[in-house]
């Protein structure tokens, strides 16, 4: 029988999953079948693509995106993976939203932020005690590499203005927009509007406080602008910004994200 095996092609005699396991595992591995988790002792078929990934190490290259290329489908996975994106702002919405596309696998991420992490910041972005004092451009690439260190990232710490935003962005296929300052929003969306009109650009209004998680929602402005957030909780004493709604709003601009790279690019 002829199956995939750790990313390569292979023949078996083996029939079922737990004679394939007991001749060529350890049995203390992750078992991938068809992109998917399993602990059942499933039959084998032609072209199964499976995997034996100890638990302990990460899986060599070819094998890890081989195993992501066939949870997500090949035209997603190969779509997702040649995206570029710049992440515009690395705090609660940024930061988050970074590494949900790490996850999903986004094979180019452009961090841009000019901030240092601070204690302020642990209530809900994604930074540790560790990071406290580092460029938060310094940090989140760090653990981006944790999570897979074969995405293609790059940084600058840098205030983006409208005049360098350009020069700064002409790589990068969508913008998302993490400022928490209403002012740089605008002069970005602005900016990326009038002067890179081909590009998609994700913002985000609205995530204080907390509340009715579907009161957050994507919402197409026009053909490349898009805005995610209920549009009108913005932070104030006594509704400040709170990690889970905050999350809420960075899954939908990365969801977005994804959802444009797949079926847009």
């Amino acid at each position: 029988m002829h199956i995939i095996l750790n990313g390569k092609p292979d023949t078996c005699e083996e029939t079922s999953l737990s004679a394939l396991k007991a001749a060529r595992g350890s049995g203390r591995e992750i078992t991938i079948v068809n992109g998917f988790a399993t602990s059942e002792d499933l039959s084998l078929q032609e072209g199964d693509e499976i995997y034996f990934i100890p638990k302990d190490r990460l899986p060599p290259k070819d094998a890890l995106e081989a195993m992501m290329c066939s949870r997500h489908t090949p035209r997603v996975h190969h779509k997702v993976r040649a995206g570029h994106v710049a992440i515009c702002g690395l705090g609660g919405l940024g930061s988050n939203a970074a590494i949900y596309l790490a996850r999903t696998g986004v094979g180019h991420l452009h961090l841009l932020d000019f901030d240092t992490v601070d204690a302020s910041n642990l209530n809900r972005q994604s930074y540790m005690i560790r990071d406290l004092g580092a460029y938060k451009t310094d940090a989140l690439e760090r653990q981006i590499r944790d999570i897979n260190p074969f995405i293609d990232v790059r940084t600058d710490c840098v205030r983006l203005t409208e005049e360098n935003a350009p020069r700064l962005l002409q790589d990068d296929w969508i913008i998302c927009e993490a400022f928490d300052n209403p002012d740089a929003k605008t002069m970005l969306v602005h900016t990326i509007l009038e002067q890179c009109p081909d590009k998609y650009i994700v913002s985000a209004s609205g995530m204080a406080g907390y509340g009715d998680s579907n009161d957050i929602q994507t919402k197409k402005i026009t053909s490349h602008f898009y805005i995610c957030g209920d549009q009108a909780r913005n932070a104030r004493p006594g509704r400040g910004l709170m990690a889970p709604r905050v999350a809420i709003c960075a899954a939908h601009e990365a969801n977005l994200i994804v959802q444009l790279l797949v079926d847009e690019m």
